[in-house]
């Protein structure tokens, strides 16, 4: 789950980590209250969308006036912002972050995420803040310097003192950035963040270390125990459809493609999106309906295919377990005529009671193409499209 970059301070400020003063604004009249508020000589007006590049994609303005920050909010809010994250579509801005303004000396990356290699969570940090850390680790990897946390120690005072002589943090606040980086690790595990990126981490001409933007995301498995987390989601900058998935507990994900998918289980879901790659489709979507999904849940997850208008196929490919293929069938049948489907539908059944499931796709009179195997269906589908 993701939040905005206010709320992301909102909680760093409870664990000590330094960050600006700044009001959220949802017009242009609150943002010239937050910037009164405020009552420093510059301001930042931020716009805030659940993507990075804001500030290359005009999102990111400083303000010398309230004059300006009238011009800037009114500006920014209601525009579509698109950045290297958001795709073509871009994003509308629907708040703004109104921030005081800082004496920047130089920035510096900070970053905590979960290291697959490892099993465990690491410290990143790199004095080429301010830009995407893609293009420092692709362009000048010698300058991202990384620390392996043992997950039993945690974060060890060594290590971020460490990093900041890594980064040539100056000598005078190394203490501070060793605090700055203890409390960000215990704000990262005590909240179960998947990742806690600081770009740019700044020191300000008075000699303070601060996260001047901040965004973290959370791992949804961990939300039951913070609701106070969960007030946070904004369900606006989420997709419609994969908010529909999650009211009936479906793994939904939108992509590019126009071949639909529902499968049962996120490994053979993944290997049904891989194999119509192969065969020179484009899946939809990812959508794992579970082991243990019931007709009515079958029928939602086609419905939330469909109203993809992208989706110019279906493949449904299930083995079934736990999940019985006529469970799936029956679903799949109920769905379509609520539907009225309209678009190529192929159908791969194996497992408990395939022969029952085969047997009610066959006799509802709707137009599904069979198939014997995953590539079989891969193939059909991606012809059924092209």
């Amino acid at each position: 789950m993701n939040i905005h970059e206010y709320q992301g301070k909102e909680i760093l400020r409870k664990y000590g980590v330094a960050v600006p003063n700044g009001r959220v604004a949802f017009t242009v009249d609150e943002a010239v209250e937050a910037a009164k508020e405020l009552g420093t000589k510059v301001c930042v007006v931020k716009a805030q969308i659940h993507a990075g590049g804001r500030g290359k994609a005009g999102g990111v303005k400083v303000a010398k006036s309230i004059e300006e920050v009238r011009e800037y909010a009114n500006e920014i809010l209601g525009k579509t912002l698109i950045t290297h994250q958001t795709g073509p579509e871009g994003k509308e801005v629907k708040r703004l972050l109104i921030e005081e303004g800082c004496d920047i000396k130089k920035e510096y990356y900070i970053g905590l995420v979960l290291d697959r290699a490892t099993s465990s969570v690491v410290l990143m940090a790199s004095e080429e803040g301010g830009t995407e850390i893609e293009e420092v680790a692709e362009q000048t990897p010698e300058k991202i310097f990384k620390e392996v946390i043992d997950p039993v120690v945690g974060l060890t005072g060594f290590q971020a003192r460490r990093i900041a002589f890594n980064i040539n943090i100056p000598k005078e606040l190394v203490g501070q950035a060793v605090k700055f980086m203890m409390s960000l690790y215990t704000a990262f595990v005590e909240k179960d963040c998947s990742i806690a990126e600081i770009n740019p981490l700044v020191v300000t001409g008075d000699g303070k270390v601060m996260a001047l933007d901040a965004k973290l995301n959370f791992d949804a498995n961990a939300l039951y125990r913070h609701k106070d987390v969960v007030e946070y989601r904004d369900l606006e900058e989420e997709d419609a459809k994969e908010i529909e998935a999650s009211k009936y507990d479906l793994s939904y994900i939108s992509l590019d493609g126009n071949i639909g998918c529902m499968v049962n289980g996120a490994g053979l879901a993944m290997a049904t999106m891989d194999i119509i790659k192969h065969y020179g489709g484009d899946p939809a979507n990812f959508l794992d309906v579970g082991g243990g999904a019931t007709a009515e849940k079958v029928t939602e997850a086609f419905k939330i295919i469909l109203s993809d208008d992208s989706v110019k196929g279906i493949f449904v490919n299930i083995f079934g377990g736990i999940m019985k293929c006529d469970i799936i069938a029956t679903g799949v049948v109920e769905a379509a005529k609520q539907v009225g489907l309209e678009v190529p539908l192929v159908v791969r059944l194996e497992g408990t009671n395939v022969d029952l499931g085969k047997q009610i796709l066959r006799e509802s009179g709707l137009n599904i193409v069979a198939a014997e195997s995953m590539a079989d269906g891969a193939q059909k589908i991606v012809a059924q499209v092209g």
